[in-house]
This record gives C-alpha cells, sequence and structure tokens, in this order.
C-alpha cells in the first residue's frame, strides 16, 4: 500500500544534463511512482531525449512562464499523494524517494521532508556536501538563510490546499519562499541521509543571478519576517554588491587590469565580513547543529500559536563537561526576559514556561531566544570540533 509519489521535473534546453536527470528518477527503487516532464519548448535535443522515455514518463513542451509555472502545472496534473520537482540538471540519490515516504509513513503529522545533498559539476563528479543543510528552524529560515537542498525536498500534495503553490513573480527565490509557508502552518522535518544532487556551474540559474536575485530575496525575507536588516541580508548581499563595484569600475576604466581589484576585493571581503559580522554571525548558529548540540545562543520562531500557553525545552547536559555545570538557561519570549532555569547536574532534563501575557498580542509569530551563561569548545579537550556548545536539544515546542 504505498503511496503514489509524483516527481515534477520543468525543463528548457537542458538537452546535455535531462537525461541523467531523467534516469536518476526512473532508477529508484521505488515502484509507485509518476513522473512528469514539463518542458518549456526546448529547441536543443531535449525532446529527442524525452520521446525515447515517453513510455515511462509522460511529458508536455509548450512556452510556459518561466519555471515555477512549469512546476505549478506539473503539480496540478499530479496525482501523487506526495511530490516534489527535480530540475533538468540535477538528480536523485539513489533511494531517495524510498526514504522519504518511509519517513512520511512513521510520522503522518510532518507534511515536507528534506534531507543532505552534494554539489556535482558538470561531469557529474561529486565537490563536496551541500554545506548548508541543518535540522528544521523557522527562525533561522526566515531570518538567516535558505538552508534546505531543493533537490532532497518531497512534500504531502495536501500543503497546498492551505499555502499554495509556488509564487509564480519570484524567478530565484520561490523554493525558500514555499518552504517558509510551509513551516509557518506544518511540521518540516530533516532527515540526516543523502538524498539528491545539486549541479553547480557558471550558467546555472543560481550562480548568475547577481543583483537581481538578490534583491528578490530581499522581499522574500522582509516578507515573512518582522526585521528589516536580517542576518540573511548581508549572508546573501556581499558578493552581489562586491561583483557590482568591479563590474561597474571595468565598464568605466576598461584600460586598466581589474583582475587584481577583483581578487583583492574577495579577500577583503572575507576580512570585512569577519570583523564586522562576526558576533551577528555567532549569535546565529544553527538551532540545534546536526548532532543536536545547541550553541550558547540560539534563536527559534513559532508561527502556529493558537491555543498554547506554556513553552517546553527537553535537552540533556549528561555529555556536557563538569566545568559547565552549573548552568543558567535565559529565556527571551518576543522580547520579554523569563525567570532563568539552572541546570545542577549532568541529566536528562524536561523546562516549562509559562507564555507571558499578551506576548502575542502585537505579532502571529512568537520569536524564543534561549541563552546559556556557560559553554565548552570540544577541541579544548582534543576532539576537532571549534564550536561553542551548551547542550544537546531533545526538543522545543509550545503547549
Amino acid at each position: 500500500m504505498n503511496p503514489l509519489v509524483s516527481i515534477v521535473t520543468p525543463s528548457f534546453n537542458q538537452g546535455r544534463f535531462i537525461e541523467e536527470t531523467i534516469q536518476s528518477v526512473l532508477s529508484q527503487d521505488y515502484s509507485s511512482l509518476e513522473y512528469l516532464v514539463m518542458d518549456g519548448g526546448s529547441t536543443d535535443n531535449t525532446l529527442d531525449v524525452l520521446r525515447r522515455y515517453e513510455s515511462r514518463l509522460r511529458w508536455v513542451s509548450e512556452p510556459d512562464r518561466g519555471q515555477s509555472h512549469a512546476i505549478n502545472k506539473g503539480f496540478a496534473r499530479a496525482r501523487g499523494e506526495i511530490v516534489a520537482w527535480l530540475n533538468s540538471d540535477d538528480t536523485f540519490v539513489q533511494g531517495a524517494v524510498n526514504k522519504a515516504v518511509r519517513h512520511f509513513q512513521k510520522n503522518p503529522d510532518v507534511m515536507m521532508v528534506y534531507g543532505e545533498g552534494y554539489l556535482i559539476d558538470e561531469q557529474s563528479q561529486v565537490k563536496q556536501r551541500f554545506p548548508a543543510t541543518e535540522p528544521f528552524n523557522l527562525w533561522r529560515l526566515i531570518y538567516y538563510g535558505d538552508y534546505i537542498l531543493q533537490q532532497t525536498v518531497f512534500m504531502r500534495k495536501e500543503v497546498f490546499d492551505q499555502v499554495g503553490m509556488l509564487d509564480e513573480s519570484l524567478h530565484y527565490g520561490m523554493d525558500w519562499d514555499l518552504w517558509i509557508r510551509i513551516g509557518k502552518r506544518f511540521r518540516i522535518d530533516y532527515i540526516p541521509e543523502f538524498l539528491g544532487n545539486l549541479r553547480e556551474y557558471s550558467a546555472a540559474k543560481t550562480f548568475s543571478g547577481g543583483l537581481a536575485r538578490f534583491e528578490e530575496l530581499v522581499r522574500i525575507m522582509r516578507r515573512h519576517g518582522t526585521r528589516r536588516y536580517p542576518p540573511a541580508l548581508f549572508n546573501y548581499g556581499w558578493e552581489p554588491y562586491q561583483e557590482a563595484v568591479v563590474g561597474t569600475l571595468r565598464k568605466r576604466f576598461p584600460w586598466a587590469e581589474w583582475g587584481w581589484l577583483a581578487r583583492g576585493a574577495g579577500y577583503a571581503g572575507k576580512i570585512a565580513r569577519y570583523l564586522l559580522f562576526r558576533q551577528l554571525l555567532r549569535l546565529s548558529q544553527p538551532s540545534p547543529y546536526p548532532d543536536g548540540w545547541l550553541s550558547d545562543h540560539a534563536n527559534f520562531l513559532f508561527a502556529d500559536c493558537g491555543g498554547k500557553s506554556k513553552l517546553r525545552v527537553l535537552g540533556s547536559t549528561k555529555n556536557v563537561p563538569a566545568t559547565s555545570l552549573p548552568m543558567k538557561i535565559k529565556t527571551r519570549v518576543n522580547g520579554q526576559t523569563l525567570e532563568p532555569w539552572k541546570i545542577t547536574r549532568a541529566e536528562e532534563f524536561e523546562l516549562e514556561h509559562r507564555l507571558p501575557t499578551g506576548s502575542l498580542q502585537d505579532t502571529s509569530m512568537l520569536e524564543v531566544t534561549l541563552s546559556t551563561n556557560k559553554f565548552f569548545v570540544p577541541s579544548r579537550f582534543g576532539v576537532e570540533d571549534h564550536r561553542r556548545l551548551a547542550f544537546e536539544l531533545i526538543g522545543i515546542t509550545l503547549i
């Protein structure tokens, strides 16, 4: 009784990659699979490739209004209970669909899952793990950046009834916008398994958007959050503006040799980001890290707060060095500081705070900050790990 899974691939003139994409879908070890390719009227060899596989997939080739429109058309035609999209230059890891489905079956209240992924080059060679992936945290998704690799995402189709499909006015950040809308309404789970591959090359849309891409991302982060200058603004904005300045100088003074300036700007950018934003970045560490540890300053955001009256935190100090105990955990809820908790020994603990009266009066979202007066750095104990760690987080919820 496996649920039907529908995979949609938007396509336009990606004939050199699309066959590998198709094979990565059709070779999955999951039998209840529907595959749709929505081509925007390619003029290269894409249609020849699609015809070779048309007995195993459904496809259409016609003009569309862009990638988001093509994906939405595919989702509208999809019959599956679970859906995903895979771009025509990316691929699935073997077993990806099966792993996602099993997690949905074990967790019926989960509406979206994502996992780990690889960066690959034009020859499909693995370059490295996608470095940004971390467990789900709505605060970081809105204010710090999109750490969810789209090629690893699977969703229950029913979420579209509540949040809508992709925003077709967005060209670069439509996936980030969708994850936020889903995360505000439903449970999203991170799976610590490799599920997909993102192909990196100079012509890829993600790497060629420049200031237009950045300006669109700014609209998304300000649409969904309450901060005008969140960390994401600096994360996404530095390189596009740096490239724009160098590009302008090259146009005005074409006789000059600007290679040294581009290299110098790159080095200067790294130094400036470290000096100017190191405190900002320290306050924006993953919450939690993929291995469950929490830093000494962690932010969380809750959007579905109706009928909730308490904050519950489950954690463990069993693996915390004795030098970091006792430990005080300070909590702020929408800017209001609550009575600190004190953990005196190595143990699993459960802590509860009653939410302050009126904490949701001015906003529908509840922002929670946990900070500790002590932390430890594993590298000081002979481990190759330079993180600032406080305790292991088992769970944080509103009840």
